[in-house]
């Protein structure tokens, strides 16, 4: 059927439970929700069109079920979409085109449905997902930042790290996906000496910052105006690492902080964003990072419950007039 009630659209892969929260509760307010992974729908029998002339613009989106008329979406929820890779059944440079084609013919239309409300928009996810340009609007922005370094000179890093009277850390600007022996292997941030910086620094920017002498660790998921805090409290430096020794409790946000966080968004036109702070003794929050597209299901579940009907309601209420 052709659906003209505002449908949400939600781009994730089939396999994002944590997105079955959320779909749950806007079925339960009755608004209509079309699911799709575009990376792999659209070769699976699912079709987009969309058309540009100049008596408007026009655009549907079939899948097995439902037929959309993509001037007519109301919200966007870009969740966990699968990269485009290109039909399995196609290799070697036939595969490289058509990705690249997918990526910017299906993103393209994606990323303008006319007056549709994103959260987050794609490509405002991928540029707020630099972590240079991360550390810079957290400075603009108010929040308490580590002394941090990004280099490809093992000189300067060597005297930057030895520089840092508690001690440094190194972590990755990007988790690339990364193999020992062939298999998936992680890397954490970690604390680095002097004497550890090798001369492969100059392979490529590698990020060293000051290590924070922390208390605990907080993980704040803002969605719009409303902020959900949780107290992380793990034995490792990287809270990731071993998630199921940590201690989840929600925390109050200081005023200060909500501030600074507000602004955030603002600046890099976020709807969601996930926030990670150290805590020092002394109550200070300092700013880590800020994923534009993390995780949030894992944390207690009042919290949880909460960003999901945050979430409902951004979807729900669309753009604003």
């Amino acid at each position: 059927m052709t659906d003209r009630s505002g449908a949400v659209l939600v781009l994730t892969n089939r396999y994002d439970v944590t997105s079955d929260v959320v779909l749950r509760k806007l079925a339960a307010r009755r608004v209509p929700v079309v699911r799709l992974d575009p990376g792999a729908d659209l070769y699976a029998g699912a079709s987009l069109s969309a058309g540009y002339s100049r008596v408007g613009r026009r655009g549907t989106l079939r899948t097995a079920s439902r037929e959309v008329d993509l001037t007519e979406v109301r919200s966007v929820w870009v969740r966990r979409p699968s990269p485009y890779e290109g039909p399995a059944e196609l290799d070697g440079q036939e595969r490289r085109f058509a990705a690249a084609q997918s990526f910017w013919g299906t993103g393209g239309i994606l990323g303008s449905l006319p007056g549709a409300h994103y959260v987050n928009h794609p490509w405002v996810n991928r540029a707020a997902e630099h972590k240079p340009a991360q550390l810079a609007a957290a400075l603009r922005c108010g929040f308490q930042v580590p002394d941090t370094l990004i280099t490809s000179d093992p000189d300067e890093a060597r005297e930057f790290v030895a520089g840092q009277p508690g001690g440094a850390v190194y972590k990755p600007l990007w988790n690339t996906p990364y193999r020992v022996d062939g298999r998936p292997h992680s890397v954490w941030v970690r604390e680095v000496r002097a004497e550890e910086v090798t001369a492969g620094v100059d392979r490529c920017p590698h990020l060293f910052q000051a290590k924070v002498g922390k208390a605990f660790d907080v993980r704040l998921t803002a969605v719009g105006d409303r902020m959900f805090g949780t107290r992380l409290d793990s034995p490792d430096l990287d809270w990731r690492r071993r998630q199921h020794l940590m201690r989840c409790t929600p925390i109050d946000v200081p005023e200060l902080v909500a501030r600074s966080v507000t602004r955030y968004l603002a600046e890099l036109r976020l709807i969601y964003g996930a926030f990670d702070f150290a805590v020092t003794e002394g109550g200070a929050w300092c700013f880590l990072e800020c994923n534009p597209n993390g995780q949030w299901a894992w944390q207690p579940a009042e919290t949880t419950d909460a960003i999901a009907e945050a979430l409902t309601d951004q979807l729900q209420k669309g753009p604003t007039p």
